[in-house]
C-alpha cells in the first residue's frame, strides 16, 4: 500500500474513532443525566433549567416538551440511563479499539453499524428528517468504507 493511500486510510480510521468516542461520552453523560434525576421530578428540575436560561417557558414546542416530561416515571430513567450505558460502553470500545488500530475493533463496528442501519431505516419511515437521514447516510458510509477496508487488507495478505 503506498504512502499516500496508508495516510488517507489511516484519517478514515481517526474520522470514525474520534466520532465513536465523541457519541460514547456523550451517552454516557446521558446515562449519568437520567440516573442523576431518579427519585426527581423530572418535569420541576426542566422547568428550572428554562427558567436559568431565560427560555420562554409558553413557547409551545417547551410547553409540549414540559408535558411530555412530566410522564416520565423512575422506571423510564433507569430504562433509559440503562440503555444509554450500554451504548456508550459500546461506542468507547470501539472507538478506543479503533485508535490502537486493533482489527477486531474494526469488524465490531461493522457489525455494530449493520445491526442499527434497520432501526435507523424504520425510523426514517416512522417519520423522516434529516438529522436521521443525515444519521444513517454517515453510518453507511462508514460501514461500507470498513467492509472494503477490511476486504482490501485481506486480500493484500
Amino acid at each position: 500500500m503506498s504512502s499516500d493511500s496508508s495516510q488517507k486510510s489511516n484519517t478514515g480510521i481517526f474520522l470514525i474513532a474520534t466520532g465513536k468516542a465523541f457519541n460514547g461520552m456523550l451517552l454516557l453523560a446521558g446515562a449519568f443525566g437520567a440516573l442523576g434525576l431518579l427519585h426527581h421530578d423530572v418535569q420541576q428540575q426542566a422547568e428550572q433549567w428554562i427558567n436559568y436560561l431565560r427560555v420562554d417557558p409558553d413557547n409551545k414546542y417547551v410547553a409540549a416538551l414540559l408535558g411530555k416530561l412530566g410522564l416520565v416515571n423512575d422506571g423510564d430513567l433507569k430504562t433509559l440511563g440503562g440503555l444509554a450505558a450500554i451504548y456508550a460502553v459500546l461506542f468507547l470500545v470501539e472507538g478506543v479499539g479503533l485508535f490502537l488500530r486493533k482489527r477486531w475493533a474494526e469488524y465490531l463496528t461493522v457489525i455494530a453499524t449493520a445491526s442499527l442501519i434497520p432501526l435507523e431505516v424504520y425510523e426514517i419511515i416512522r417519520k423522516c428528517n434529516l438529522p436521521k437521514v443525515a444519521l444513517l447516510v454517515i453510518n453507511i458510509v462508514i460501514f461500507v468504507y470498513l467492509v472494503i477496508r477490511l476486504k482490501t487488507e485481506r486480500a493484500a495478505r
